[in-house]
């Protein structure tokens, strides 16, 4: 496979993640829902059903750099120039998640509603990051930008969160989903350009970051490293980046058929060892990034790419995942509508009746939900509107 072709099983695995996140994003709110499809709790040894998603996308992110970076590296274009790019792309999903974050203290004495200051927020990301077309003028385009920009900055200004006696500002309680993907993207995004995607550099940053993780919570080695924090997320994509850089240097070699079962038993062995650590490293924990969850998940992630290449790139099925296609390709897009979505409801009062509130009824429209943003995202794209970072 030549690193200008556009890798389908990456989109439909990207798309099946993106449908399970907005599902399990919304079911959240529903009640009376089966223990193994939400959350497990911060305190608990063990994972749901969403506790998988994340670090599937994550894993996912991984899978794209070796293909997205290793093709500006075939074209010999500038370390800068490269460089550059992926700070403006961590950049953008680092704000959109601080922004995110502190929506969750967001005050109820603030000047703005809640729903008000979160449309107001998703709408500027839209102005600032579209992937406006190149015949656009360049003056009507940096336009609509630099109100999008200063919209955004309003919104910072104007920002209460906290209770009406012990107020702030925007802060960084953490970075939110998108954050955590921009860190971690920056890093590993960079470290493969460093080493060139050379495939033996790469095994060893993630087995560097595989041990990071082992070792604190194994409580060998307590502190958090800058940028890396607990090497958590950040092996999780760089599970991703080798296991995609192995996919290709694969096919280059033609072993198809070797990449199969190689693949097959790389997630086993991944699934294994997580379950061989747990006892020793605060078990499985998605909220602490525990090596069991980082390894289960990988792993899991693993076997599901091998799925997709197999449907995908070997019996080109990609059209069973026409419906949610735009979820692969449009990603970005697909995740801030139900932002869009959710603070209309709001602004107008919505409510779902009680039976699609709880049970079997809430899960069905969770699963609705999901299906109708990945929809609206399809005829968005039609449109040319759509986000790029």
């Amino acid at each position: 496979m030549k690193l200008s072709q556009r890798l389908l099983s990456i989109d439909a695995f990207r798309a099946i993640t993106m449908l399970a996140m907005i599902f399990v994003n919304d079911v959240s709110g529903v009640s009376n829902i089966p223990a193994w499809i939400d959350h497990v709790k911060g305190n608990e040894d063990g994972m749901g059903f969403a506790d998988t998603v994340f670090p599937a996308f994550l894993f996912i992110v991984g899978l794209s750099i070796p293909i997205a970076i290793g093709r500006r590296i075939s074209r010999q274009e500038s370390f800068f120039n490269t460089e550059w790019h992926i700070i403006v792309r961590s950049f953008a999903l680092i704000v959109m998640g601080f922004f995110h974050v502190n929506l969750e203290s967001y005050s109820s004495a603030a000047a703005l509603p809640h729903a008000v200051w979160e449309l107001l927020i998703t709408v500027a990301f839209f102005m600032i990051w579209l992937d406006y077309p190149e015949t656009m003028n360049r003056t009507r385009k940096y336009a609509i930008m630099g109100v999008g920009m200063a919209l955004l900055l309003l919104m910072a200004l104007l920002y209460e969160g906290g209770s009406q006696d012990d107020p702030h500002g925007m802060q960084p309680e953490w970075w939110g989903i998108l954050g955590i993907i921009g860190w971690a993207y920056l890093v590993c995004a960079t470290l493969f350009l460093v080493v060139k995607g050379k495939f033996p550099a790469l095994v060893a940053i993630y087995g560097i970051f595989l041990l990071i993780n082992i070792l604190h919570h194994g409580e060998w080695f307590a502190p958090r490293i800058w940028l890396i924090g607990d090497g958590g997320s950040v092996s999780l994509i760089m599970g991703g980046v080798v296991v995609s850089s192995l996919y290709l240097k694969l096919m280059k070699d033609g072993k198809r058929s070797a990449q199969m079962l190689i693949f097959t038993v790389i997630g086993v062995v991944m699934i294994s060892a997580g379950f061989i650590l747990r006892p020793y490293t605060a078990g499985i924990s998605k909220i602490h990034s525990t090596p069991a969850w980082v390894l289960i998940c990988s792993g899991i992630s693993v076997l599901l790419f091998n799925l997709m290449i197999w449907l995908v790139d070997v019996k080109e099925k990609m059209n069973w995942f026409s419906i949610i296609r735009p979820a692969g390709t449009s990603t970005l897009t697909c995740y801030l509508i139900p932002y869009l979505l959710y603070s209309v409801f709001t602004l107008v009062h919505f409510k779902f009746p009680a039976v699609l509130s709880e049970g079997i009824g809430g899960i069905l429209r969770s699963l609705a939900i999901a299906f109708v943003v990945i929809l609206i995202v399809g005829w968005l794209e039609k449109k040319k509107l759509r986000l790029k970072i």
